[in-house]
């Protein structure tokens, strides 16, 4: 099995900042998947960039500086009126899009909320309650 390349800088735009709000979600930890930093308490709850598919068959259209995180089924069509977000490549299926940090200024509130949002379709009922115990406006924010 083949690695990937490395598809980022630690340099590159929103990644401190979205790093800094995944991290503080309970146990949530980064690796580096498929050459990109993704996060996990678990399972993935987020990832830092992505692709999609172009309209020409195998042709791929980048979004680097994005965020991929699964959402609510009955969240996605609302979410995919917004310019900002995609439908990620091989992911999009599986409920998950890509908002491009590149389209418009970051909503960092707005990104934390998908976080959460994300996180919470895949933790366990113990790592969502240590979520809910955690105050308003907490370390996140």
């Amino acid at each position: 099995m083949g690695t990937h390349p490395i598809m980022f800088t630690e340099d590159d735009p929103g990644l401190a900042e979205l790093r800094r709000l995944a991290l503080a979600l309970p146990e949530a930890a980064e690796q580096i998947s498929w050459g990109r930093p993704v996060f996990k308490a678990g399972k993935i709850f987020a990832m830092f960039g992505g692709n999609a598919k172009g309209a020409t068959k195998g042709t791929m259209i980048a979004h680097p500086y994005s965020v991929l995180v699964k959402v609510d089924d009955s969240e996605r069509l609302a979410l995919v009126q917004d310019e900002r977000f995609y439908y990620p490549a091989y992911m999009g299926p599986y409920g998950w899009l890509g908002l491009d940090f590149a389209i418009a200024e970051v909503d960092w509130d707005e990104v934390a909320e998908l976080l959460d949002a994300s996180y919470r379709l895949i933790a366990s009922k113990r790592l969502i309650k240590l979520l809910d115990q955690r105050p308003p406006g907490g370390p996140d924010r």
